[in-house]
Formats: C-alpha cells, structure tokens, sequence
C-alpha cells in the first residue's frame, strides 16, 4: 500500500511519502512508474493519498477543476469532501460500500493533507483530524509513528522527522520502497 506521513513543528509543516506502487504481488518501482510521487499539489496544499492508485488521478482530476476546493480547516475539509462523494460516485463510479453496519456511505479515501493552516488527515467516512504534532497513514503507518515518536522530541526538524517516519515505513512494511518524496512549507503566523 504505502507510507505517508505529515509533521509539524517550530513552524513548518513537512508531509512524506514512499514511492511504491503495488499491484497485489507485483511491485512498480519509482524508476519505472512516470507519476510515482504519492503526493498531489492541490492549490496551497499537499495532499498525500493512499489506497487504490485509481484515487490519486481521480482526486487530482476533480480536486483541479473544482471550484470551491478549501483545505485550510477540519471544517472545510470536510464540507469540500462531503461535496466530493457524490461526484465520486455519479462521475468516476465510486464503489461507496464497506462494510453493512457502517453509518455513512464510504468514499474509500486516506489522506493526509498539509498546508500553512496545519496538517490534517481525511478518512473514508469523511472524518476529519487535525494533528498538532505528527501522523501516518498506508500500511506502513505503525512503523513511521514510532520512529516519528522517537524523533520528535529530539532537536530535529519538521523534514526530518518527517523523512525518519519514511523511511521506517520503507524498512519494514513489504509494501512501501524509496525513494521519498518530501515536501515542506512554513505555518501561517
């Protein structure tokens, strides 16, 4: 699946992700995958998406046409996914179901967003969390929350903690490889 990970601290926000894609058993290395980078430039923001890899250009198509795209709150988020589902569903076919007992139509989607506002993560039911520190997402997110808990309160940085979250993600989930795509900006005061 893959290793995501987005971190805040003194200022700057840093998301990261692997750059493997899996296809069951059969693994599409970064060298041979054109567009391996897991993580969209959606206006301000960086969204790192992970799931099937039929999201990434589905909410890269939709997410840079629509208007009213805001991801700069929980709030917003959620109003700019919740406008999304059914658009997901009527235009690119969504398959919304779960499981029987869940209480809301799933979109099928994990990701973690970061921008100048913060980092946030949006989940399949539309659920929204803001991080005050760090998280992960994709198979590989235990790994990456323990190295990312050991590093945080060290003396180092957004972007590092952020590429230690990585690559522990890479070193021991079977379904995450380097190399790492990592970007970073500066909170907004």
């Amino acid at each position: 699946m893959t290793t995501i990970v987005a971190v805040r601290k003194n200022g700057v926000v840093a998301i990261a992700a692997d750059t493997l894609t899996t296809f069951g058993n059969t693994r599409l290395h970064a060298s041979q995958d054109a567009s391996h980078d897991k993580i969209l430039k959606i206006g301000d923001s960086y969204v790192g998406v992970c799931g099937s890899a039929a999201h990434h250009l589905v909410l890269a198509n939709l997410l840079a046409k629509a208007s009213e795209v805001q991801l700069n709150s929980k709030a917003a988020i959620f109003e700019t996914f919740r406008k999304l589902h059914p658009i997901l569903k009527e235009e690119c076919f969504l398959n919304p179901k779960e499981d029987e007992d869940d209480p809301y139509e799933s979109s099928q989607i994990t990701a973690l967003i970061a921008n100048s506002s913060g980092i946030y993560g949006i989940y399949s039911m539309r659920e929204v969390f803001e991080y005050t520190q760090y998280w992960a997402i994709g198979s590989g997110h235990e790994f990456s929350l323990g190295a990312m808990y050991h590093a945080y309160p060290l003396d180092a940085d957004a972007v590092s903690i952020a590429r230690a979250g990585v690559e522990a993600g890479i070193a021991y989930d079977k379904n995450s490889a380097s190399p790492v795509t990592q970007y970073s900006l500066r909170l907004a005061e």
